[in-house]
């Protein structure tokens, strides 16, 4: 069995990506044991020595801050919390992101800052080894108090609340709970608001959404290299000369990835070429390469709050002190998930635009790319479905980030809207899978139409590969079968 130790160091997207795609148990290191028992004895001492009102330990919550409530009802408090606060509604949230959501919120109560019971987190731990995946809704949070009721809907199940699923199959909690044996835990003070304040709906999104971005944006750079190759374009634009004197970083690292898989191409170095080509070809480096400093951007900031505490107030044991602050505040991922929306959108414009010339019957290719056009439509209609998705990306990088809306009785006056951001991020990510695939079918139905000139090793190897899925296109038939294949093999094609 492997196992992740929660704690012993920083955590990164490959991190995060090798411990669930490999299948790591998860542990609490003694660091992380030790600081989560210090906190919630340094915590409990303090409320025995004084009654003075801590907000959220002792007060109601919100706009109800200055209700005090009785040392001996503090328990009620926190479970209650969890209960009135599960207010979520809209779709499920993906399987995969709720477990996210878990391994983060234990990352995050790790740090010995939230005053929470080591069994609280041990029991969390628990669900994410046994796949207990609770039901959470996508719509409800603010972005601003943390994610309250996704997280919420999170943590009931703690209590025997609620829905879960468990090997696949949706089943009450209290069921859950009987099934492992476990008995519900009781909320000790903090812990209920330790467990919904947070921004881990927004962070599992946010990472989710990253780890595909980084590889379908090296994916992009492939399928735009195949039709460049398709579309009979020069390699001048990928030059390194051009790339050194306006010096992006992703700009150079773009133009010179395109330049090595298409090494050895018999198509790009024919002569006779046109003096030019258009912008969504020449200028490939140029909008992928901004749109990967732009990833890169975004996970500087998710690295950041991944690896932060994020609940309130804040317990600081050594310095004898407990504060209440912002921590919860999403501005910081809903502007990053904005931001990653439109570099994301921008690789799909600019590949539905090189679908769009690589159908247009231009430069020795038949018209939509199939023999007797008219008689057969070929590829018209995938043009059509890659520039609908492409547009409603573009309505989809309406920023929520500017957006706020007064709740609480004015006490939470100014929200992020990063929850609405990251299932945008969600949708426009899974779009983009779709694009570059209706790309790929219209790039390698374009090769073929070349033979028997050939493109590069790299890319003649993978279009073998493809032709095991996918055949040639000769005669119409339904091009939605082939479209569902080619976007499998776009994500496929990361792990190549």
């Amino acid at each position: 069995m492997k196992l992740h130790y929660i704690g012993s160091a920083p955590i990164t997207l490959e991190l995060i990506d090798t411990v669930i795609t490999q299948g790591y148990q998860l542990a609490l290191s003694e660091e992380a044991t030790q600081k989560i028992n210090d906190c919630f004895n340094y915590l409990h001492k303090k409320i025995k020595e004084s009654n003075a009102p801590v907000y959220g330990i002792n007060t109601g919550f919100g706009s109800l801050q200055n209700v005090s409530v009785e040392n001996d009802d503090l328990e009620i408090l926190q479970s209650n919390l969890l209960k009135s606060h599960a207010c979520g509604t809209g779709d499920e949230v993906p399987h995969e992101i709720v477990k996210l959501m878990v391994l983060l919120k234990i990352q995050s109560l790790s740090y010995g800052h939230s005053g929470v019971q080591l069994s609280t987190v041990q029991r969390l731990i628990d669900f994410y080894n046994n796949d207990v995946l609770p039901v959470v809704y996508t719509q409800g949070s603010l972005g601003a108090s943390g994610d309250l009721a996704p997280l919420a809907h999170l943590s009931l199940p703690l209590l025997g609340l609620g829905e879960v699923y468990v090997e696949g199959k949706r089943k009450a909690a209290s069921a859950m709970l009987q099934q492992f044996g476990w008995e519900p835990l009781h909320m000790k003070a903090k812990e209920g608001l330790a467990l919904i304040n947070g921004t881990q709906f927004m962070s599992a999104y946010g990472v989710h959404c990253l780890l595909l971005a980084k590889k379908l944006s090296q994916v992009a750079d492939v399928v735009a290299a195949t039709s460049i190759d398709a579309f009979d374009c020069r390699i001048d634009p990928f030059n390194e000369l051009i790339h050194q004197i306006r010096p992006h970083r992703g700009q150079l690292n773009t133009a010179k990835f395109v330049s090595e898989v298409l090494e050895g191409s018999e198509l790009i170095n024919q002569p006779g070429k046109q003096t030019q080509d258009p912008y969504s070809f020449r200028c490939v480096p140029q909008v992928h390469g901004a749109s990967k400093d732009a990833i890169n951007y975004v996970e500087w900031v998710f690295l950041t709050e991944i690896n932060a505490v994020t609940d309130n107030p804040n317990v600081f044991p050594n310095e004898d002190l407990i504060l209440s602050g912002g921590n919860f505040h999403g501005q910081p991922l809903a502007l990053a998930l904005d931001f990653l929306c439109l570099a994301l959108s921008e690789l799909g414009s600019i590949s539905e635009r090189r679908t769009y010339q690589l159908i247009s019957g231009l430069r020795n290719l038949p018209a939509f790319l199939v023999a007797k056009p008219g008689l057969n439509s070929g590829l018209m209609i995938p043009q059509y479905t890659a520039a609908s998705i492409a547009s409603q990306n573009k309505q989809l990088c309406t920023p929520a980030s500017v957006d706020s809306i007064v709740s609480s009785n004015g006490q939470e006056d100014h929200v992020s809207m990063g929850a609405n951001a990251a299932v945008k991020a969600g949708k426009v990510v899974q779009n983009l899978v779709s694009i570059l695939g209706i790309e790929w079918l219209n790039a390698t139905q374009a090769l073929e139409l070349r033979k028997p000139v050939k493109s590069s090793p790299f890319i003649e190897k993978l279009l073998t590969e493809f032709r095991k899925e996918v055949a040639f296109i000769t005669e119409d038939r339904q091009l939605s079968i082939d479209i569902e294949k080619s976007k499998q093999f776009v994500l496929e094609m990361i792990v190549r």
